[in-house]
């Protein structure tokens, strides 16, 4: 990791994290694999749904074609242009189709005049309701009448001729009278039905013009071919709508009206297009295919057809339990593979990590056998001090020299328990515990001294507890000693900031800044070096000794610092320790 010119970063979170980059990059590339490999068979069970549905598309077409063909056959025997001179039910010589036809129609005009009189009785039809019924089922004309043929009710005034053809049912001599096919020449070219209402007072009378012929019989010959086409097993409903979305024919119900759907705006804007959906229907999956039709009538339509697609269920169902099966072998094979190429990996990671770890621990005995000279020399001086001054306590001020000879004692106490420190290795033992509790015991046993040399310290107080996984004794050795290198730095009077906050979510930042003499980038690079020292006495392992305990925490020390404008150190520590034993 780069140090930069003004501040370093030390290797406290290199070393938790190094030995997981193996396995990390392995799941990686497993998972990858199979993510592949599971778009590439769901790829291929879209594409084979989609071949399917495409067959279901063309087929619904077809039927679609077929219906249109058969209807506009029936359209053309029920519009053929009957002969003069014969009865509109008996007596043209027609086919057996053309016959059947014709009386389906009758049948469909006599059930609507039925019901309008059903509904009137039971007052649920009013007469606006049947002027509305009169444009939707281009009726051209609807007439009560009484038994003197005068009309209670009439959408438009009852034309002459059409009463004196009527009369027969009028006076109540004869229950109906039909004159639809042989319509009357006037202006107008009309058929009729008239009808004895049921209670049996009065007569409705139905009048059709040429357009309402031409609708009826649309509507006759859509139904009698969809109702042929209904002989498919697969099909579930078949509608066919108009322009004005009036239903021409139907059979089956469909899952909804759809009206003012986007096939009818744009059948009516003449950009119709086919469509095809899957739906479910009571249970069933279906796929409905919406087309834009042309009679021949020139009547613009549109067809909704659904199908059933129990069969392209039931052939995706074995596709996909066959692809899913070898997708499954491939991923076990991937798994397996990358399974292998991890262990693999991980043996010879742990070879690294024994040679490093023994690497390591060869620097540390190279140190300390460098060190070993240091401490030999320094304790040799206070040694001499020693000497010289209990050979001097026969002339000289016994109190002053005894003094001496305590502070020199513990100079060789402070120096044998630092190297000791440094070369044992033992086990933390973390729980958790609140920061601030560290930085005030460090200022309880600092604050008289501080004061005695005219430092003032100030701690910026964090209300909420600032809780993480510690070693309590081992970090308040290692804060102590940041603490006491920043004690050291100021010569004369001075001022040392503590604080503590969180850092993101998982990260404690704790800063110690001090007024000193600050460190230079050169000197920044060495500090934490158990052979480099900037002091004339002692061995300046206390620097060294808190970054083996804080990387032992998973943390990291950074430094800030300039020559004649004071040191910032910052230690990040996790909230949640996760480490083994720390060297120290």
């Amino acid at each position: 990791m780069k140090k930069k010119e003004r501040g370093a970063s030390i290797r406290g979170l290199e070393g938790p994290i190094r030995p997981f980059l193996q396995p990390l990059a392995i799941a990686l590339v497993c998972i990858v694999f199979i993510f592949l490999v599971l778009i590439m068979g769901w790829m291929d069970l879209r594409n084979l749904d989609k071949t399917l549905s495409g067959y279901m598309e063309i087929k619904g077409l077809g039927i679609i074609k077929n219906a249109q063909y058969a209807a506009e056959d029936y359209f053309q025997q029920l519009t053929h242009k009957q002969q003069p001179g014969f009865d509109a039910v008996t007596s043209d010589p027609l086919t057996q189709d053309a016959f059947s036809l014709r009386e389906s129609l009758i049948m469909e005009l006599v059930a609507l005049i039925q019901e309008i009189d059903l509904g009137l009785e039971a007052k649920r039809i009013n007469y606006e309701l049947l002027r509305s019924l009169c444009d939707k089922e281009n009726l051209w004309l609807i007439a009560f009448l009484d038994h003197r043929g005068h009309a209670t009710f009439k959408n438009r005034p009852v034309p002459e001729d059409l009463l004196s053809m009527a009369g027969p049912v009028i006076r109540g001599y004869q229950e109906v009278r039909v004159n639809i096919f042989n319509r009357s020449d006037g202006k107008e070219g009309l058929g009729f039905i008239a009808l004895r209402r049921k209670s049996g007072n009065g007569t409705i009378l139905l009048a059709l013009d040429d357009e309402g012929f031409q609708y009826w019989s649309l509507k006759i010959s859509i139904q009698k071919a969809i109702e042929e086409m209904i002989q498919d097993p697969d099909m579930a409903y078949f509608v066919v709508t108009d322009e004005r979305d009036n239903i021409l024919g139907q059979v089956g119900k469909p899952i909804e009206n759809q009206k003012e759907s986007p096939q009818m705006v744009a059948l009516s804007e003449g950009t119709g297009a086919v469509t095809s959906k899957k739906i479910m229907l009571d249970g069933k999956n279906l796929i409905e295919i919406a087309a834009p039709i042309r009679l021949g009538s020139g009547v613009n339509g549109m067809v909704r057809l659904s199908l059933t697609i129990d069969n392209v269920d039931r052939i995706l169902k074995k596709e996909s339990g066959r692809i899913f099966v070898s997708m499954a072998f491939l991923v076990v094979i991937a798994i397996l593979s990358m399974w292998f190429l991890y262990r693999n990996q991980k043996r010879h990671l742990n070879k690294m990590q024994e040679m490093e770890r023994q690497l390591h621990q060869a620097e540390r005995l190279s140190a300390m056998g460098r060190l070993a000279a240091g401490v030999a020399h320094e304790i040799r001086n206070p040694l001499n001090a020693i000497s010289m001054a209990s050979q001097r306590l026969e002339r000289n001020n016994i109190d002053r020299l005894t003094a001496v000879i305590r502070d020199e004692i513990r100079r060789l106490n402070r120096i044998i328990e630092d190297f000791i420190s440094f070369a044992k290795t033992r086990k933390m033992e973390f729980s958790q515990h609140n920061i601030m509790d560290i930085l005030q015991e460090i200022v309880l046993l600092t604050e008289e001294e501080l004061e005695s040399e005219g430092v003032t310290i100030k701690i910026l107080r964090n209300d909420s507890p600032l809780m993480i996984s510690m070693d309590f004794d081992k970090l308040k050795q290692a804060i102590f000693n940041i603490f006491r290198n920043a004690m050291e730095s100021m010569s004369n009077e001075g001022a040392i900031d503590l604080s503590a906050e969180p850092k993101g979510k998982d990260w404690i930042s704790l800063k110690i800044s001090d007024t000193g003499s600050g460190l230079t980038p050169e000197e920044i690079e060495k500090i934490f070096n158990p052979d480099y020292t900037t002091k004339d006495k002692g061995l300046g392992l206390g620097l060294t000794l808190a970054h083996e305990i804080i990387k032992g925490h998973g943390g990291d020390i950074q430094v800030q610092s300039q020559p004649g404008q004071g040191t910032t150190f910052e230690i990040l520590l996790p909230k949640d320790t996760k480490t083994g034993v720390s060297n120290q």
